[in-house]
């Protein structure tokens, strides 16, 4: 009896086991599938490229005079005022006149007498000494003359806008500080400061192009005017003065602006932007290269400007080689992709 048990006790487990997810033959276990990846590619094409900069930089006056006479003397009158715009020879104001108008007299009297030795002395009535004396103090009194009359009629040497006046008609000008200065606004000039790697590269002459955030919209063109002989030891810049026409005045002192500055053309390697990938944690760039056998490979790259939606790349590819333009999420060095 005992017996009988043992042995049902051993029929049970064996079925047991054969139920719980043993393989019975002829049935396979199930393997994962590998998916490829999918991607869209594009072909690496070379072409001509503007080397083109930005640099900021301030609008300057092309000219800043500050006006005022040699010495002190009661001011008489002012003509202009700030923000009016003057033209060179304008009158702005007038000192007092008194030591002018006594100079003037006896300049008249001076005139007299030089005719008088002259008419004497061709007839040989006066010595060549002495004529020669008086011709010399005339002419020098009308030198004299001259030079007070331009610090007692102020004039402006330039024409441009009146920025700053610091006295009033009535005041005792004491050689403080100037009366007038005005700024010549047409032109405009621009000092902007280039990297001393672009030095060999630019030229009097060259056209710039620029843009300032008080006219959004708006560019300017101008040229380089003056490039300075040293370089700066501490930015490495060097500086090139850039005169813009502004024959509409728009342009004004002061305005902060963005110049471009075209250094030619250079022929390079040009793909859409999406190409590239970024290495995270580092600066390095990457683009995926499909390879003849339909795998990719991660090339890293030099690039260059950046243009709209396309990137120029300096180094690391070659024209007509096809690269991944999307689909680089799902990629790795040498792994099979299938195109799009």
């Amino acid at each position: 009896m005992k017996k009988n048990y043992l042995i049902l006790a051993v029929l049970a487990f064996a079925v047991s086991c054969g139920g719980n997810g043993s393989t019975t033959s002829g049935e396979t276990a199930a393997l994962p599938v590998e998916t490829v990846p999918s991607v869209e590619v594009t072909v690496a094409r070379v072409r001509s490229v503007p080397q083109e900069m930005s640099y900021a930089s301030t609008v300057e006056a092309y000219a800043v005079n500050n006006i005022m006479p040699q010495q002190g003397g009661r001011i008489r009158k002012i003509n202009v005022e700030v923000g009016d715009y003057v033209s060179r020879g304008q009158v702005l104001a007038e000192m007092d006149r008194l030591q002018l108008d006594q100079l003037a007299l006896q300049i008249q009297n001076d005139e007299i007498e030089y005719q008088r030795l002259k008419s004497l002395y061709e007839e040989g009535g006066v010595s060549q000494s002495d004529f020669e004396t008086a011709e010399l103090g005339y002419k020098l009194r009308k030198t004299n003359y001259k030079n007070l009359e331009e610090n007692t009629i102020l004039r402006s040497p330039v024409t441009g806008f009146v920025t700053a006046r610091n006295f009033d008609a009535g005041d005792m000008f004491g050689m403080s500080a100037p009366l007038f200065t005005v700024q010549q606004v047409v032109p405009v000039k621009l000092h902007v400061g280039i990297s001393e790697t672009e030095y060999a590269r630019v030229k009097k002459g060259d056209q710039v192009t620029l843009t300032v955030d008080a006219l959004p919209g708006r560019s300017f063109t101008g040229k380089v005017g003056r490039l300075f002989p040293t370089i700066d030891p501490l930015t490495h810049t060097f500086k090139a003065e850039v005169v813009v026409p502004n024959a509409d005045k728009a342009l004004r002192p002061g305005m902060y602006a963005r110049v471009t500055v075209n250094f030619g053309d250079r022929l390079s390697v040009v793909v859409p932007d999406q190409c590239l990938v970024k290495q995270e944690g580092t600066g390095t760039r990457f683009i995926y290269v499909l390879q003849a056998d339909g795998s990719v490979s991660y090339v890293p790259v030099k690039t260059g400007r950046h243009m709209g939606s396309e990137y120029e790349i300096i180094e690391g590819l070659s024209d007509g080689q096809t690269v991944v333009v999307k689909g680089q999420a799902a990629l790795k060095d040498g792994v099979k992709v299938n195109v799009l």
